[in-house]
């Protein structure tokens, strides 16, 4: 059996040397069967054998009963046409059918196996790795044979290309241009099947001003919106070297997650780093820029500011403390009294003398004159002192005490250490007691 198969090999190789008929296609799916038809002629036929064209001719059936198939999806069905059943992917390929009757005729056939793709196509646009035009690409999976495309120009089906990748050079871009791609499948459907896409330049947001002290650091970023295809970012220093991109070091790192990007400043110099920075966007269909000033500045010393606003509220307090004094004396009296207590252990006079030589009198014209001043104050307070304002010398007795100072002096012999006799400068308004 071996033996014959070699031989009806052999003869099919020596065969090709005779007549043959135009190739014909035959379309078959995947699990489905298919029937391959040997020529054209119907009716009762010769020997009909069938191969498979690989490397070497293989034998796949034979009308001659003595030859079984090569496998149980193989059979001959009238006229001597191949039947397959069961289709696979690997059957797809070139088959031949000999006929021997008065002589020898070989009939070419050629079967594709399909496979209809499962869903749309998908169209998306992207850059060249080597320059700077746009490649629009078409996917349409799980199709096979590989479908055909064809690429138009939106509005107006103007015919750019007929490649699943296809590209365009920068001069045939424009803000907004759609390009639509039709996918064709020889199993249809018949209309195809297709996707628009469409193309813009990029938008840029970002933070005008960011701030970072010396030594520190400081991270500036940019979002870019917007861009189909997606752009190229870069980070460019100050107005004068526009097109001088910042390379990545120990100091400056770049980092970028889909369309943002990132620029980080480690050790800030006010002398290298302060200035204008620009994260430059660019794609085929344009370029933008967005510029962020950095500045750099010194640490603030917290400890001067503590110590300014410490003294602003001592000062406030002061203020208020003295216009209080000026307003309403009588509010110092009352509320130094209250703090003290009811036995006024410690008190404070002040006696009014017209002239300074009256400082001199006797102990016994003071403590007169001191013991009429306490009377008065305690009566009325504020005492208004005359129409017309003027400067008074005035006689502080201070840690005596209310009820013995009307006895005289003899009653402080012995404490003169608790006695301080002081004199101040008072200006006396109109209708003002200070």
């Amino acid at each position: 059996m071996a033996g014959l198969r070699v031989l009806l090999c052999l003869g099919a190789l020596l065969a090709r040397q005779g007549s043959a008929d135009s190739e014909a296609v035959a379309i078959g799916e995947v699990h489905e069967n298919v029937t391959l038809r040997c020529g054209s002629l119907s009716g009762s036929r010769g020997l009909v054998t069938w191969y498979r064209n690989d490397s070497e001719p293989a034998f796949l059936v034979s009308s001659n009963s003595s030859l079984p198939p090569a496998a149980p999806r193989f059979s001959l069905e009238d006229a001597g046409a191949l039947r397959i059943e069961a289709l696979r992917l690997e059957d797809d390929g070139n088959y031949t059918c000999r006929e021997v009757l008065n002589e020898t005729h070989w009939f070419p056939v050629q079967l594709r196996v399909t496979r209809p793709p499962p869903s749309a196509p998908q169209c998306s646009a992207g850059l060249s790795p080597e320059s700077a035009n746009l490649e629009l690409t078409c996917n349409w999976d799980g199709g096979y044979p590989d479908p055909t495309f064809l690429w138009t120009e939106e509005p107006g089906g103007v015919v750019v290309g007929n490649s699943k990748l296809q590209t365009l050079s920068p001069s045939q871009l424009s803000e907004g241009k759609k390009f639509k791609c039709v996918g064709s499948h020889i199993l249809g459907p018949e209309s195809g099947a297709s996707c628009v896409v469409q193309i813009s330049s990029p938008l840029l947001a970002s933070r005008p001003m960011k701030t970072c002290l010396v030594g520190g650091d400081v991270t500036l970023t940019c979002q870019v919106e917007g861009a189909n295809p997606p752009a190229r970012i870069q980070w460019l220093r100050n107005l004068t070297q526009p097109e001088t991109a910042i390379q990545p070091s120990s100091r400056y790192v770049i980092t970028q997650q889909g369309q943002s990007s990132s620029l980080t400043i480690h050790n800030c110099s006010q002398d290298q780093d302060g200035g204008f920075y620009f994260c430059r966007a660019e794609n085929p269909v344009g370029v933008r820029a967005a510029d962020i000033w950095l500045s750099v500045k010194e640490p603030l010393n917290v400890g001067g500011i503590v110590g300014t606003v410490v003294s602003l509220l001592l000062l406030g307090l002061a203020i208020v403390s003295g216009l209080m004094l000026y307003y309403s004396p009588a509010f110092c009296w009352k509320a130094g009294s209250t703090l003290r207590g009811q036995d006024m252990g410690d008190v404070m006079v002040l006696v009014d003398s017209e002239e300074e030589e009256e400082e001199e009198e006797n102990k016994g014209a003071l403590a007169e004159v001191v013991g009429q001043e306490t009377r008065e104050t305690e009566e009325e307070l504020p005492k208004e002192i005359g129409k017309h304002g003027h400067i008074h010398r005035v006689t502080a007795l201070v840690n005596g005490n209310l009820d013995r100072m009307g006895n005289g002096l003899q009653e402080f012999q012995g404490k003169l250490p608790f006695l301080l006799y002081l004199q101040i400068c008072v200006v006396s308004l109109p209708g003002r007691c200070l």
